[in-house]
């Protein structure tokens, strides 16, 4: 798609982290997108643990422009039913999210980079949730990779789920395991990652170029689908 001055804002929303690599890593792709699309506004913003939160990152982009929320996040969970959906709100109309990143064969495309040639068993290893949503998600790309490797994959968990990763490894055997990390940056869950007695630890998906791609897809999909409420901000919202 051609950009202009009219094109809808591009707000990549993570998560929000208290790890200072995990910051960079994700400031880090935000700068790589806007890299990859000159001239596309691109701003940031994080649903919890610190600001720029996405209320008010909405709120003050939507008094003049439209804007499309690209979740950085690998699942529709309660980020994105719940904490997105009520920050839109703030929009007055000119503001719609995009769908998450994960699952899908993009992602999964860089999770099998990741893990190269290792040919034993595999855990994809997962931040966790209580959302039910967020849980399938994650089965779906447990299921996703498995296909891919022509093998069976399993599920640990860092939090809120079982197994934890710990025990899906010791459970994974005999032979070598390879723990996948299906989390976005480092940060406190990919630190645990070192303890839990596997062969391989693959890194977060971090600054990648399909990761890139996948977030102006996202973007672009939904600038096509949506109608933005043009009205001022004056009558769209109260002030």
């Amino acid at each position: 798609m051609t950009d202009s001055v009219e094109d809808p804002v591009l707000i990549a929303c993570s998560h929000g982290t208290r790890s200072v690599a995990g910051q960079q890593v994700v400031d880090a792709l935000r700068d790589a997108v806007r890299a990859a699309r000159p001239g596309l506004v691109v701003e940031g913003a994080q649903v919890d643990v610190h600001g720029p939160y996405l209320a008010d990152v909405v709120d003050r982009v939507c008094r003049g422009r439209d804007a499309v929320v690209v979740p950085l996040l690998l699942s529709s969970g309660y980020h994105v039913r719940v904490d997105i959906a009520q920050a839109l709100e703030r929009g007055g109309g000119r503001a719609v999210a995009a769908p998450a990143l994960g699952p899908g064969p993009e992602v999964v495309e860089i999770l099998l980079e990741r893990l190269g040639s290792f040919d034993g068993s595999v855990v994809l290893a997962a931040a966790g949730s209580s959302d039910a949503r967020a849980q399938a998600d994650v089965e779906a790309a447990v299921g996703l990779l498995g296909g891919a490797l022509g093998r069976p994959v399993t599920s640990g968990f860092l939090s809120a789920q079982e197994p934890s990763v710990a025990d899906a490894v010791a459970e994974a055997g005999p032979g070598p395991v390879a723990v996948v990390s299906y989390l976005l940056a480092p940060g406190v869950f990919s630190a645990r990652l070192a303890s839990v007695g596997a062969d391989v630890v693959t890194e977060p998906l971090g600054v990648h170029p399909g990761l890139v791609d996948l977030v102006l897809a996202r973007y672009d999909a939904t600038v096509r689908d949506t109608t933005f409420a043009r009205s001022s901000p004056a009558t769209s919202r109260a002030t």
